[in-house]
């Protein structure tokens, strides 16, 4: 903790889908007409957003007079600046934790729900109400922490991409993805719909559902496990290219090594946000595998 001690609250937020119309619209009698004629209400949008407010007002009341604080929108958490022992506040949707978590390196994250009708709560398991004494808990390091596994995907320039689910590498349109894998002492050229590299914790989405619906029996890692579960999606037999490589599992030291064969188009990005990706032209070669950080969510 910095300035003597006094820890930092920092709440993270995204604007709700009411703030998107009224944005949109300009007014909420605009808005609310242009949702009549789609079959939409709304008072619908309006009251979710007021539950993110009620949670909000609930969670800075929790937030002690003498500690410092600062609340940031999701837009602004590639420029905000995160100190070593500030104490995380997510309010809102599972996907918000995953879009805080990438610019994390240690610090507790406690995920809030405000809406446990709209919210599956996978990540954002605490209602509002729990906030005081969470935040309690971790500022004297008395709660539980769940350290979750991360992916990243490193390039031969010297970026790197975080994610907390997952990461896609493919083609930025519908085209197929063209690329040399490597895999565990077997190399392959591919072209497929993509590559899908999940953590325990994507493995309740996208990795889920592709495990479905080919019925795979590769084995899905838990969230705090050490262990990456990779699938190419749809991959096309033809002359040149292979499917032998569809699926498996990382081990920790163990990448997936990705080689692009696209001339155009070829992308990274993780977690389903395609703004924040990186190009991925042909010949740069991508390493992805378990990242160095874990989210520390508590529990």
């Amino acid at each position: 903790m910095s300035a003597a001690g006094v820890p930092r609250v920092v709440v993270v937020t995204r604007g709700t889908d009411y703030e998107g119309l009224l944005a949109r619209h300009g007014t909420r009698d605009q808005a609310r007409f242009f949702l009549q004629g789609r079959g939409g209400a709304i008072e619908d949008a309006q009251a979710r957003h007021e539950l993110r407010e009620t949670a909000l007002e609930q969670v800075s009341r929790a937030i002690p007079t003498r500690w410092r604080r600062s609340r940031i929108d999701r837009a602004d958490l590639p420029r905000f600046v995160f100190e070593p022992a500030d104490l995380v506040l997510v309010v809102g949707q599972d996907g918000l934790v995953a879009n805080a978590a990438k610019y994390l390196d240690g610090q507790a994250l406690i995920g809030i729900n405000p809406d446990r009708a709209a919210n599956d709560g996978v990540l954002v398991r605490h209602p509002p109400a729990a906030a005081a004494d969470l935040l309690s808990a971790a500022a004297a390091g008395r709660c539980r922490i769940e350290a979750r596994t991360m992916v990243e995907a490193r390039l031969d320039d010297g970026q790197v991409l975080l994610a907390l689910n997952e990461v896609f590498v493919g083609h930025t349109t519908h085209q197929s993805a063209r690329y040399r894998l490597r895999f565990s002492g077997r190399e392959e050229r591919q072209s497929s719909s993509g590559l899908i590299v999940s953590t325990g914790t994507g493995a309740t989405g996208w990795a889920r559902s592709i495990q479905r619906q080919r019925r795979s029996q590769v084995r899905l890692p838990a969230p705090d496990e050490a262990v990456l579960a990779f699938f190419a999606r749809e991959p096309f037999p033809s002359v040149g290219r292979g499917t032998s490589i569809e699926e498996g599992l990382l081990a920790e030291g163990a990448p997936l090594d990705v080689v692009s064969e696209m001339s155009d188009g070829g992308t990274l990005f993780g977690d389903g946000i395609e703004d924040d990706r990186m190009a991925f032209p042909w010949g740069m070669r991508a390493s992805v595998q378990i990242a160095r950080q874990r989210l520390h969510l508590v529990a």
